[in-house]
């Protein structure tokens, strides 16, 4: 099993702790390289130690290969990345563990083929790098849709030889939403293996606002898309042993979640008789989903977040490298100053994510 350099502690033991001992303890560390990563053997693990949900990597022949077909991210060029970086920006920030996902484009442009090579190629870059990453990182999966029997046989890859922490679904693929019935054999799967999907935005299937780069709106409303869309197919009760992590907040599902319930109200029974009481009971749904707090921890923005989801439903993240370190600090900031009790806060930081992936196969056996 994959352990910390310096002290010999599995990445598996390091989440069940961080799961359950959400105590606000500050502790000195025994790495001589950092002063920010946990330190076995302490009976409590510190209120501000953090697992990154939402961290991406970008391989350079993944970089390239956008870069032959004049694909780019949002219109920008690509940041840079690599492991040292990584680590070196996760010790600054407190960040234990960060879980690693190929941000949108993906891998699919049309020819499934390709789409097929380069996801089993991003699949074992990052299995090499959490091989290789003491004890640092996970990464959910990059699977193929919407091509989904090569969807299939990548997650059963990754998830059985290359012992992924789980997958990372764009919102919509090709322009159809998570939730369609076209995905419906997935969801099958990943319900069976109880996986922890990681929703992420993509670009939306329709021309952008000249001057309003995607990542500005678009994306929140793809999350949302997807969110009220697996919803309203019945999919979130149908395969409820999925574990939905919905990035940046859940985009406007928490602001806008009676909303999203309105169109049940077409079937009578309790919502003819007291729509208020429906509307309410609906919400019950949604509270099932987790949330991360990726440029999402705004004073503005936690109100809703919290109104919808208990603290225990909403794990940290970054979005870096996309967001660059000074606005992850700018965040990390607005995080550490907004008003929450000890158990709120140990649970973003850490609580709900070593819940969410200590029973999983976390790096290689």
């Amino acid at each position: 099993m994959t352990t910390h350099a310096s002290y010999k502690v599995s990445r598996r033991d390091f989440l069940k702790l961080m799961g359950v001992a959400v105590a606000a303890t500050e502790i000195s560390a025994c790495n001589p390289s950092s002063s920010n990563v946990y330190r076995p053997g302490d009976a409590e693990v510190p209120q501000s130690l953090k697992i990154d949900t939402h961290q991406h990597y970008i391989p350079p022949n993944y970089a390239k290969w956008l870069d032959s077909q004049g694909i780019k991210f949002s219109g920008m060029v690509l940041p840079p990345w690599d492991k040292a970086a990584a680590v070196k920006m996760m010790d600054k920030h407190e960040i234990q563990v960060g879980i690693l996902s190929i941000a949108p484009p993906g891998v699919h442009f049309g020819d499934d083929r390709a789409a097929r090579t380069m996801a089993r190629e991003v699949n074992e870059f990052a299995a090499e790098v959490v091989a290789t990453g003491s004890g640092r990182f996970g990464f959910f999966a990059t699977l193929t849709l919407p091509d989904v029997e090569g969807a299939i046989n990548e997650l059963n890859y990754a998830m059985d030889q290359l012992h992924a922490d789980g997958v990372i679904l764009l919102a919509n693929a090709g322009g159809t939403y998570l939730g369609d019935k076209l995905f419906e054999p997935l969801l099958v799967e990943l319900n069976r293996r109880e996986s922890v999907v990681f929703i992420h935005p993509g670009y939306l299937p329709g021309p952008e606002v000249p001057g309003v780069p995607p990542f500005v709106a678009d994306f929140l409303l793809d999350t949302t898309r997807a969110a009220a869309n697996l919803y309203l197919s019945g999919a979130l009760i149908k395969y409820p042993k999925i574990k939905y992590i919905l990035a940046h907040g859940g985009g406007f599902v928490p602001y806008a979640a009676h909303r999203l319930s309105f169109p049940r109200l077409q079937y009578g029974g309790l919502a003819a008789l007291n729509p208020k009481k429906f509307l309410e009971t609906e919400l019950d749904v949604f509270r099932k989903l987790y949330f991360d707090t990726a440029l999402s921890s705004s004073p503005t923005t936690l109100p809703s977040l919290l109104s919808l989801a208990d603290a225990n439903h909403i794990t940290y993240g970054s979005d870096w490298p996309f967001a660059p370190e000074g606005l992850v600090s700018a965040f990390d900031s607005m995080l550490q100053s907004y008003s929450l009790d000890d158990a709120q806060r140990a649970a973003i930081n850490h609580g709900t994510a070593g819940n969410l992936f200590a029973g999983l196969a976390l790096g290689k056996p």
